[in-house]
């Protein structure tokens, strides 16, 4: 991929003020959110290097466990394998004493570490069972053939591996369903698979997804099963600090569930980059969007509920998102009987910054696998 680690400012700051600029009228009422660390947006575009950006997670490297429930948005209650012991994978076969499945199949709380690297070749899915946290900090670990699912399990979070080339069908990179939830997924690489990179499904709920590069593939995200599946209503993801690197569509799709977008950079789909269905409610929030050939960032689909009368589609505020290269955002100017959900109705912070050029330069380069070495493990004072 090439990316490799950057810098990123000191200090894990979020803002939250009464008024902000350069936004959109807010239909929920909630507070409006400062763009920069201190400065208002007129100011802060000045900025020409990434040193004054207030990026998160800049401390979760300090200590390996200092990752637990430091996510931002839906998933920050996600613990992974805080209380377990450290497990060792010393081995890049499939199954067996050493193997990642081994350790993912077990019921007990891990924190997963790799004393290798290299390709792990899957030919069945990886199921991951509750309380663990898969760690590629210190190697450089690539799944491939088919992927992780994340089946009725909660507090699970992954972190600094690679997904490439996944063969089959319905064979996505990390499968979440039915009924998961407190699942963080942060600076993975995923790209090439015959399906999709991450499917949210069947009731899982409570997920952010941080700091990750998509590339070379069509079907992004998807959040929300079809029509029929109405739990589906409970689904709330997070998306933030990810880089959709010319992916085709779905960054991400949703149906029935909310989600939060913001300080993402999507460029050259090939279809659209955001698409809303059935009763979906999504807030894109100082995300770049910069298109190529297809210029509307935008989509609305319109689909039946199994227990609803009549067909409707979703709804998609946008709030200091910025387009370029000629982007059109395709918003609605209207929905009839909907509205979108506020974050701040969820969560109380969460950290964002300005959509300028030292944003877009960050998450083209701090986003994906990172070469950076696995942090110490230090005693867990309870």
């Amino acid at each position: 991929m090439g990316n490799h680690h950057g810098r990123h400012s000191s200090g894990h700051r979020k803002h939250r003020t009464n008024g902000g600029s350069g936004s959109v009228p807010d239909e929920t009422a909630g507070p409006s959110y400062k763009y920069g660390p201190s400065d208002p947006i007129t100011s802060s575009a000045t900025k020409s290097s990434n040193m004054g950006l207030s990026l998160p997670y800049s401390h979760v490297d300090s200590s390996l466990r200092a990752l637990a429930s430091q996510a931002e948005g839906f998933g920050r209650f996600a613990v992974g394998g805080l209380h377990g012991a450290l497990h060792h994978v010393t081995t890049l076969a499939d199954d067996g004493p050493g193997s990642l499945r081994e350790a993912c199949r077990r019921k007990e709380p891990l924190w997963i570490v790799f004393e290798i690297s290299g390709t792990i070749e899957l030919s069945s899915y990886l199921n991951v069972s509750s309380y663990k946290t898969i760690d590629g900090r210190g190697q450089r670990i690539k799944l491939t053939g088919k992927g992780l699912r994340l089946k009725e399990c909660e507090h699970v979070i992954i972190c600094n591996l690679e997904f490439e080339g996944g063969r089959g069908p319905d064979v996505d990179g990390i499968q979440i369903k039915p009924k998961s939830k407190h699942i963080w997924i942060d600076r993975c690489s995923l790209r090439d698979y015959d399906d999709g990179l991450i499917d949210i499904t069947r009731e899982s709920t409570d997920i952010t997804i941080s700091r990750c590069h998509f590339s070379q593939h069509d079907k992004t995200i998807l959040i929300g099963a079809d029509p029929s599946h109405t739990d589906d209503r409970c689904i709330r993801v997070t998306i933030h600090h990810c880089f959709f690197d010319g992916t085709r569509q779905r960054h991400p799709r949703v149906r029935f569930g909310k989600v939060h977008l913001y300080n993402n950079y999507t460029r050259n789909w090939g279809i659209y980059a955001v698409c809303a269905s059935v009763e979906s409610q999504i807030y894109s929030q100082c995300n770049i969007y910069e298109a190529g050939q297809k210029k509307v960032a935008f989509k609305y689909l319109t689909e039946k509920a199994a227990d609803r009368e009549e067909a409707c589609t979703g709804c998609i505020k946008s709030e200091g998102d910025l387009f370029i290269t000629g982007t059109q955002p395709g918003l609605l100017t209207t929905t009839t009987g909907s509205s979108t959900f506020h974050p701040s109705e969820y969560y109380p912070t969460w950290t964002v910054e300005a959509p300028i050029d030292a944003l877009k330069h960050v998450l083209q380069h701090c986003t994906g696998w990172q070469c950076v070495p696995r942090p110490a493990n230090q005693t867990l004072v309870v």
